[in-house]
């Protein structure tokens, strides 16, 4: 368990929130899977929550924006100048769904598209720093970029945030972790996913820790999720993936050791 209360060093993946057609439905999902309780934003913030452990925020939940969005839960990645991380994606060749823009006096984002397509957010941090909590049941933990197209995505994202790569990819499989320009620390991944659907766009994955992965999963089924990849041992520790009932993906794997 990590508990953070100064804002996460550039570079670094510090949040996820979910924008969902039925708000109240997700907090009751969320609740009953991980034991979440909700902060309000307050009138100005649009019906956006944040989810919280033992009043630290560890996720954000609110209505989406586009009705004709899907269901999705976005990664934030940690930039102490947006303005300047938005024109790297530019330069980098990305696009811009949202220009930066102040978020009252939480902080400063924009919401980008990388060269493969897949959609992620750049967070600067004002009253609001992200995640508090990371690595325990119900908080975030790993986030990684699935993508037909690894090789672009890496040059675009050392680009944008100065990523270097950790290749720790084995037969059939493909996968470098981020590691952070700073201090070369290992805050994210980039996996060749060769079983993408056809015109599934790439995306980001969201992990959140679980005490006991094969029992959370299992109570995500009871609560109406669907099991896309049942509980099973990796290298990196017994994970499963879920698509909960509105539709967003997110992976569940055993809490990482300090």
């Amino acid at each position: 368990m990590t508990i953070r209360s100064t804002p996460w060093p550039d570079g670094t993946p510090t949040w996820v929130d979910l924008g969902t057609d039925d708000v109240e439905a997700a907090k009751a999902f969320y609740t009953s899977l991980f034991g979440w309780d909700y902060l309000s934003g307050g009138q100005e913030s649009g019906g956006y929550l944040l989810a919280q452990i033992d009043g630290k925020a560890v996720a954000g939940i609110g209505p989406k924006q586009d009705a004709q969005m899907p269901t999705v839960w976005t990664t934030y990645i940690g930039s102490s100048d947006v303005d300047a991380s938005a024109q790297a994606v530019l330069a980098a060749g990305g696009q811009l769904l949202a220009p930066p823009f102040d978020v009252m006096d939480s902080g400063r984002m924009a919401v980008a598209v990388d060269t493969v397509g897949a959609v992620f957010g750049i967070w600067q941090a004002g009253s609001h720093i992200g995640s508090e909590r990371v690595n325990e049941h119900g908080a975030l933990c790993w986030n990684e970029l699935h993508t037909r197209d690894d090789d672009a995505a890496k040059e675009f994202y050392t680009a944008v945030f100065g990523y270097q790569y950790n290749d720790i990819s084995s037969e059939g499989f493909t996968y470098a972790t981020l590691r952070r320009a700073d201090d070369a620390s290992e805050v994210g991944g980039i996996q060749k996913d060769t079983q993408l659907a056809e015109g599934m766009p790439n995306y980001w994955l969201t992990w959140f820790a679980a005490n006991d992965v094969d029992a959370t999963t299992a109570t995500a089924g009871e609560l109406g999720a669907t099991v896309l990849m049942p509980a099973m041992d990796s290298a990196f520790g017994r994970m499963s993936i879920v698509q909960a009932p509105q539709g967003e993906i997110f992976g569940l794997i055993t809490i990482p050791s300090e």
